[in-house]
């Protein structure tokens, strides 16, 4: 059984200019992130604990 097509959603911080872009994908067991613009890379896969650890920690920084 194959497995069903990634969704991937474009950061809402995503400039219009078309750089600094990242994609990412939910799953139950994995998250995983990518460049918008160049799909042909292996994306980064992490855990939901480390992304929601990574992204705590960068909401941290910007305060």
């Amino acid at each position: 059984m194959s497995k069903p097509e990634l969704q991937w959603f474009k950061s809402s911080y995503s400039g219009g200019g078309g750089d600094n872009c990242i994609a990412v994908a939910v799953r139950p067991e994995t998250i995983h992130v990518r460049d918008s613009k160049d799909t042909q890379i292996r994306p980064l896969v992490v855990s939901p604990t480390a992304w929601t650890t990574f992204i705590a920690d960068v909401a941290d920084a910007r305060v």
